[in-house]
């Protein structure tokens, strides 16, 4: 099932994230768990600013990559599928 591409997202307020290069760390604060990330999902997660739907965001990562859009919401459904169960990603409920 295809993710929504107008849901929005957000870092958990338990999580920081940084860049270094290309690539990014994530570290949760609460339990001192450090996650590594590769260049695209560094990309999305430094856009990932709780205000840019989950399209926007895709919209803006296939500029920096060679990737068709629909492959890298697909990419994207099962990072985020991750991130969530993870605590280090939320999705905003825009009819809160």
């Amino acid at each position: 099932m295809a993710m929504d591409p107008t849901k929005i997202f957000k870092l958990a307020d338990k999580a920081t994230f940084r860049s270094v290069g290309d690539s990014g760390v994530i570290l949760m604060t609460d339990s001192g768990q450090i996650y590594s990330c590769n260049s695209t999902a560094e990309a999305f997660l430094r856009l990932t600013d709780g205000n840019r739907s989950l399209g926007a965001t895709a919209d803006a990562v296939c500029e920096e990559f060679d990737v068709t859009r629909e492959q890298l919401l697909s990419d994207l459904e099962e990072l985020l599928t991750y991130l969530q169960s993870e605590g280090v990603i939320d999705n905003i409920d825009a009819n809160a």
